[in-house]
């Protein structure tokens, strides 16, 4: 057998390497092979990177558990220790003066304090990843009347599984956590969750 095969189709001379056709073949195939692993790899990364992360995320104060204690010092320096609190409703409001959805949620918080105060509704502010100027210019700005404390080691937000502002825990008089929001709080979501928070009162 020779290296080559010699076909004559009419007038046309066709010579055929079969060693070369297969590695052209081959090699056609193999970058299609590459393409999908290339467009595979990420994804499988990104898969395992979140799966890490969740591993990795607290806890957080979980709906029908133990809020997590925590004692700071408000913008006045006054002590502010959620223990204090224990026999009343309390909402617990993570924010920052550069959220913008909490400029929208503070007016319904300020409402709900007033609406409720008969009921002994407490609220607290934990201010998440800011300065305490821009932390008293916004509640001044925002006419909130309710105290708030820095977090400067975020000890108070890893306590409770904070990803970011706003986020807003509903706790009751026996210091258990009977919702959580997470993002901006809606009038709908304030009246539901004040619904389950005074129910037990």
């Amino acid at each position: 057998m020779t290296a080559a095969t010699t076909r004559t189709h009419g007038s046309a001379r066709r010579t055929l390497h079969p060693a070369r056709s297969a590695a052209e073949r081959l090699g056609t195939r193999v970058p299609r092979a590459w393409l999908v692993v290339g467009a595979l790899l990420p994804l499988v990364l990104i898969g395992a990177l979140a799966a890490l992360a969740l591993s990795r995320a607290p806890a957080g104060a979980r709906i029908g558990s133990t809020a997590p204690a925590f004692a700071a010092a408000d913008l006045d320096g006054n002590p502010l220790r959620l223990a204090d609190l224990r026999g009343r409703p309390v909402i617990v409001n993570f924010w920052a003066s550069w959220c913008g959805p909490c400029v929208d949620e503070f007016p319904l918080l300020r409402e709900a304090a007033a609406a409720h105060e008969a009921e002994g509704l407490a609220v607290v502010g934990i201010v998440f990843r800011d300065n305490s100027e821009a932390a008293r210019r916004f509640m001044a700005r925002m006419d909130a009347g309710w105290p708030a404390a820095m977090d400067p080691g975020e000890e108070i937000a890893e306590a409770y599984g904070i990803y970011g502002p706003p986020e807003t825990f509903f706790i009751d008089a026996d210091g258990v956590v009977v919702a959580r929001q997470f993002g901006a709080l809606s009038r709908e979501d304030l009246n539901q969750h004040l619904s389950r928070l005074l129910a037990k009162e």
